[in-house]
């Protein structure tokens, strides 16, 4: 049985970001690491039925921010949001899961291994409901305020039209934080909702350092290496140090990928810090 300590809204311990939220939880249980609540932390959600694309982002981003020593929240369901736990451990860093059920309910069951590795290193898991209580469909949409109120900003990496992270970037909007959104295909379903925010007034997420300089925090110094880069990207890489910059069309014509494909790999270059846009051209960022 893992050991969980209850927070009042009163007590001390309580995250005072929390506290001034609409519609604050009356209690926490905590099990896990507590110290973490006063930690500086960022919000990631997305899509439970994500792209590779999706996939990869989302474990950038977690390792980017656990290298930058900031903390990863999230929901520790499946898709997305498992994929940025995922990536701030791979970085040893510290992740906060916020659970729609107690601890002993925990749902998925699925992502459960995830949940012990979280708290053997050093994270916390934190839910408003009692460890007996079973997780119930409406018990999700309630967590997602808890997400973002733990955050200081909240990024969406992949969302559908019905996706719950939006209501979960509803929830950010209103308790102030900035919410970051991460563009997609205009053709894929599961980028609509991030492009829809993006078009509402939510922050293009385009380099992931920007964001932490963003709220002030600094992004840890890493280098790029070729290890770093896959196949397809280390030939749009090769081209564009060839060509001393390259044109969308260019890089098309001389790698002989679809427009999607150098597209999206082209987005997930410029998160990594690999390459830059400017005046229509790509360049390396290094």
């Amino acid at each position: 049985m893992l050991k969980t300590v209850k927070i009042d809204i009163n007590s001390v311990e309580y995250p005072e970001k929390l506290r001034n939220i609409p519609d604050p939880p009356a209690q926490l249980y905590c099990t896990g690491n507590y110290e973490l609540l006063k930690e500086r932390s960022i919000g990631v959600v997305g899509a439970r039925k994500n792209t590779v694309y999706g996939k990869n982002v989302a474990l950038m981003i977690g390792r980017r921010l656990a290298e930058s020593g900031l903390v990863v929240t999230s929901g520790l369901a499946l898709g997305i949001d498992g994929y940025s736990h995922e990536g701030a451990l791979e970085a040893d860093g510290k992740v906060i899961g916020v659970l729609g059920s107690g601890i002993d309910h925990m749902t998925p069951m699925r992502n459960r291994g995830l949940m012990m590795r979280a708290l053997d290193n050093g994270g916390l898991v934190v839910s408003e409901y009692p460890p007996e209580e079973e997780g119930f469909k409406g018990n999700f949409p309630a967590r997602n305020r808890i997400i973002s109120g733990l955050s200081e900003a909240l990024v969406v990496v992949e969302a559908g039209l019905d996706s719950g992270s939006l209501i979960t970037a509803k929830h950010a909007a209103e308790q102030g934080r900035t919410v970051y959104a991460v563009p997609g295909n205009i053709n894929s379903q599961t980028s609509i909702g991030c492009n829809l925010l993006i078009r509402d007034g939510a922050v293009p997420l385009i380099i992931i350092d920007d964001m932490i300089r963003d709220i002030g925090a600094s992004p840890n110094k890493t280098e790029i290496s070729d290890n770093d880069l896959d196949s397809d990207e280390q030939r749009i890489f090769d081209l564009v140090r060839e060509m001393s910059g390259a044109t969308m069309e260019e890089i098309i014509r001389g790698t002989g990928f679809s427009p999607g494909l150098a597209n999206s790999l082209v987005t997930v270059m410029e998160i990594k810090g690999v390459v830059e846009s400017y005046a229509g051209r790509i360049y390396l960022s290094r």
